[in-house]
């Protein structure tokens, strides 16, 4: 997807072909901001805030989320995109570009729909029912290969225990736990968020979620860079896991999982209609708040981006999502 003419090489990037938070509504990277905002707080407002985008794109959400930001903050922040795909074309060049996220970051952390991203194996159950990987040609066509063994069998028993049936599937998340807990690793003080589809072991999806997404449609998963090939994360695996990775002994931390729509709501996101009397007394104002108030309940809503997990951890200081 990478190579060259790969899907994310392509000259309309990510947003050409799929609708994220981040291009959704401009209130989600204030949302972002106000979150950063916050970890100043709890940092005592140090001389260099850090705000790194883990899978950037285009680089719109650090753009956006640095532009939000009050001036006093503003002045004080540091941008850096993290991403494969080279440089955009007008980026501000004040917003480092890098192809992994740097050590000793003091702020936050946000990766958004980069876990979902993070390549892993498919294992399906055979006639026996003996969970096997799944291989995959360069046409799409699939056959089972040897048995799931080792560290990616123990993970399967533990967070996605398969049925003894056949052609019951699984994604193997051990590589996407290993990058979170890297990621959070290079958080020295602050907030680590990793936002993506997600599942949990109670409601685990029989048949796996891997797909492929192509001019914002869905389409077969064919692994030759014509589409994007994603796969739901099981989110409270990489928060079990991350703990081993951060753990500076200074005040605060810890590991929370919760959904969009709280996340978001603890930021001032709610979704609320404004006043119908508005309509009458200041019209204009009315349109801009029903406009934005449509926004903020595409991104909190049921069934849709709203249920999207956010796994928030904090390194060194005290939650800053209160009641969320």
């Amino acid at each position: 997807m990478y190579g060259p003419g790969g899907f994310y090489r392509r000259p309309e990037g990510p947003a050409g072909h799929f609708r994220t938070s981040v291009h959704a509504s401009p209130l989600f990277a204030r949302a972002v901001a106000g979150l950063l905002c916050r970890v100043d707080d709890a940092l005592g407002h140090p001389a260099r805030l850090d705000f790194v985008d883990m899978a950037a794109g285009r680089g719109e959400l650090v753009t956006a989320v640095l532009a939000a930001l009050p001036a006093d903050v503003a002045a004080r922040a540091r941008g850096c995109a993290v991403e494969i795909a080279g440089r955009p074309a007008g980026l501000d060049p004040g917003v480092a570009w890098l192809r992994e996220p740097p050590a000793g970051i003091t702020g936050l952390l946000f990766a958004n729909e980069w876990l979902d991203n993070v390549p892993v194996d498919v294992a399906e159950t055979d006639a026996a029912g003996v969970p096997r990987l799944v291989l995959v040609g360069d046409d799409g066509t699939e056959r089972l290969g040897a048995p799931v063994a080792g560290d990616d069998a123990r993970w399967l028993a533990r967070w996605w225990p398969l049925p003894a049936e056949e052609g019951f599937r699984a994604e193997i998340g051990l590589p996407r736990d290993l990058a979170w807990a890297s990621a959070v690793s290079r958080v020295s003080r602050g907030l680590a968020v990793a936002v993506d589809y997600a599942h949990a072991l109670d409601a685990r999806p029989p048949f796996g979620t891997l797909t492929g997404f192509r001019e914002g449609r869905e389409t077969v998963p064919v692994p030759d860079g014509s589409c994007d090939i994603t796969a739901h994360v099981a989110l409270d695996a990489c928060a079990d896991t991350d703990t081993v990775a951060s753990d500076t002994g200074g005040t605060g931390g810890g590991t929370r999982l919760l959904t969009q729509r709280a996340a978001l709501r603890a930021l001032g996101i709610a979704g609320t209609r404004p006043p119908v009397a508005l309509a009458t007394a200041r019209p204009a104002e009315y349109v801009r708040a029903l406009a934005s108030a449509g926004e903020a309940a595409e991104l909190t809503a049921p069934g849709g981006l709203g249920d999207f997990g956010w796994l928030v951890r904090s390194v060194g200081v005290p939650d800053v999502l209160g009641d969320a």
